[in-house]
């Protein structure tokens, strides 16, 4: 499996995964919508083809918004390469196979980014990013939470329904398709029922 990780089919996989994520986060910001819906396509490209190659999605993805829109989005690139690791690891474990461990697979991801996304945002931004998150770092901070505990629980709180409704697309799709799109895909064995 190693020597076909970067096949031409994964790397077209990485590009469509980057397309999708730029698309979906446009089209959510647009719509003012309360999740960000930029990570479906790195979790896609994670559930059918591992870890690595949803890492690559994710960490490409950031890296090309931090170009188009402000560096900010290159800062976060390492959180977004670890939801795309957390997804693939997850899907190795059978965790897409209903939509209720999809879900779960949801809530683990959010846990898992925190862990990258905290000291980004506390040390390179001083818990403040320009996002509309920072309002409720700002009354945390206000009530008395300290800085850490602001930023955790708004990174944690702003990313777990994003990444549960983000897994329940990805097991959508995947459901949706006929088994002779997916059925070859290494990781995907592992996520059908």
């Amino acid at each position: 499996m190693t020597s076909n990780r970067f096949s031409t089919r994964n790397l077209v996989l990485v590009a469509i995964g980057i397309a999708l994520n730029l698309a979906l986060g446009q089209a959510a910001s647009f719509l003012n919508l309360p999740i960000f819906l930029d990570s479906v396509g790195t979790v896609l490209a994670a559930v059918l083809a591992g870890p690595v190659i949803g890492g690559l999605t994710g960490l490409l993805t950031n890296l090309l918004w931090g170009l188009l829109q402000g560096p900010t989005a290159a800062f976060f690139a390492p959180v977004a390469m670890m939801a795309g690791i957390a997804a693939g690891l997850l899907a190795r474990a059978g965790l897409f196979r209903t939509w209720w461990q999809a879900a779960i697979s949801g809530a683990v991801i959010a846990v898992a980014l925190a862990v990258v996304a905290v000291p980004i945002r506390i040390y390179l931004f001083g818990g403040v990013t320009g996002s509309g998150a920072d309002f409720a770092v700002a009354y945390l901070l206000k009530v008395g939470e300290s800085l850490f505990g602001s930023v955790l629980i708004t990174v944690i709180g702003t990313n777990l329904v994003d990444k549960i409704v983000t897994a329940l697309l990805v097991w959508g799709i995947l459901r949706g398709l006929p088994t002779r799109a997916v059925g070859d895909w290494p990781f995907l064995a592992h996520s059908r029922a």
